[in-house]
């Protein structure tokens, strides 16, 4: 970070710290879902409900999150965030059942809504053009990797103490984060902007109900009133949150914003990108233990390979991308991890990790460092910084969105048991998903910056400035 200036430097170590626990927590269960379900019992339900109620309440709230961010000061939220991320952390690790368990999973979710788009937003708001850049890159870079290198934590813990030390491992970066936070000076004042409580509501029940019926649909079949009537209120509930954010004066989601082509775009291929991540990582995680019969320290070093190249490759992709474009990234990134998620139907009843597993993590790593820091910078620096709070909000909900799904689909996609033939069904369903969100960015995205409409204006439907030749706004 020595190009960075000082407080630069100060607001991307923030900002890095405070969303690595939110991404650390989302991967970190993987490996000892195992023992969770030994020890609390509950068998795939619970599994894949230890996952979801996290998702459910982060991917919901995190819109609202994004207003509050701008509403009140990034500064602020965040504090707040981390205070109640490490309270929830403590109840987590305490759960003396999977009902518990799952309640207090669901409340670090509502924490870590307020940390993700306060911490990217100070980004956004305090540097413009390639250091904004570079800075997203490293951001990048070590927030994804906390997300790849939580597997490998969560099997040491799991496998050495206990699977409730995975969940202690945030309090010492919520703790130095909070004394960089008191170091961090940044004129923020009241931004007047109106924040819509009901749609948060409505978010959440929606996406609570559709997620209920998708998880509980194997078990007791679509012709349940159990099953049905929550799916069809889900939706309903979604629909009018929709309806809402067309007439409210002042949306939790502004429509308007896709109405800039970059994001849009963008946005739907984090959907595929993000759904094919979260389903691999959860396969992946817990394939390797209960098929393949490894530790939960093994399995979470199976994707040590693409926290390694996520490091080394990432910030270099984001620094490629503000000078020649995210397109070509963002196209061929999720093409090769399709490459590698095909090469994981290797896997075979004779399990071998290095001919069968290592070559695919490969190839997935390389992919995933050419594609996450210019879909991230592609989608932001196409909206005003003024927008900058609610603008990653709205795609860090789709990312989550797109893992709470896909989580919850699990049992359809893998025929009901994680088996060996599920397995292969789960890289097919992959690679598909990649291959998806590869061709949505080509065709999408524009070639390069200076072909991309600028920023939104603060106005939602007033003119939008210019992009100059350096990147800045007129």
């Amino acid at each position: 970070m020595a190009k960075f200036a000082p407080l630069q430097r100060l607001v991307i170590a923030i900002a890095v710290l405070a969303s690595f626990v939110t991404f650390l927590d989302g991967t970190v269960v993987n490996v000892a879902l195992p023992a969770i379900s030994r020890e609390l019992g509950g068998g795939i339900t619970t599994q894949q409900w230890v996952v979801d109620a996290y998702l459910i309440t982060l991917s919901a709230l995190i819109l609202l999150a994004g207003s509050v961010s701008d509403a009140y000061g990034r500064v602020l939220v965040m504090r707040i965030g981390l205070i109640a991320f490490g309270v929830t952390s403590v109840a987590v690790a305490a759960a003396p059942d999977p009902l518990v368990l799952i309640i207090a999973r669901a409340g670090q979710g509502a924490a870590g809504a307020l940390l993700v788009p306060s911490s990217l937003a100070l980004i956004t708001a305090t540097m413009r053009a390639d250091a904004q850049s570079r800075a997203i890159g490293v951001w990048t870079a070590f927030t994804t990797a906390a997300q790849l290198v939580g597997p490998l934590l969560g099997g040491l813990f799991v496998d050495y103490l206990s699977w409730r030390f995975v969940f202690l491992i945030n309090v010492i970066p919520i703790a130095v984060t909070l004394v960089l936070l008191s170091r961090l000076r940044l004129p923020e004042h009241p931004s007047g902007v109106r924040v819509d409580w009901w749609s948060g509501a409505l978010c959440a029940l929606g996406l609570g109900a559709v997620v209920f019926a998708l998880i509980e649909q194997p078990l007791r079949g679509w012709a349940s009133p159990m099953i049905w009537a929550p799916g069809l209120i889900g939706v309903a509930l979604f629909a009018v949150f929709v309806w809402r954010q067309q007439h409210s004066p002042a949306p939790l989601l502004p429509l308007s914003l896709f109405g800039v082509r970059d994001f849009a775009w963008g946005n739907l291929a984090t959907l595929f990108v993000y759904a094919a991540l979260s389903l691999n990582g959860f396969v992946v995680g817990v394939y390797l233990q209960q098929g393949a019969g490894l530790t939960a320290t093994a399995a979470g070093l199976a994707s040590l390979p693409m926290t390694i190249l996520m490091i080394l490759v990432s910030s270099r992709a984001g620094a490629w991308a503000g000078r020649w474009g995210p397109r070509l990234f963002m196209t061929v990134g999720p093409l090769v991890m399709a490459i590698g998620a095909v090469m994981l139907l290797a896997v075979a009843e004779r399990f071998d990790y290095w001919w069968q597993v290592l070559p695919a993590m490969i190839v997935m790593g390389l992919g995933l460092s050419l594609t996450v820091a210019p879909l991230t910078a592609a989608i932001l620096g196409a909206i005003d910084e003024s927008r900058s709070g609610i603008a990653s909000a709205v795609n860090n909900a789709v990312s989550r969105v797109a893992g709470l799904l896909v989580v919850a689909m699990l049992s359809t996609i893998v025929g009901g048991s994680l088996d060996l033939g599920g397995f292969h069904s789960a890289a097919i369903v992959t690679a598909g998903l990649f291959v998806v969100g590869g061709v949505v960015s080509w065709i999408g995205i524009r070639r390069n910056p200076a072909e991309a409409p600028g920023p939104l204006d603060a106005q939602p439907d007033g003119p939008a400035p210019t992009p100059r030749n350096d990147g800045s706004l007129a």
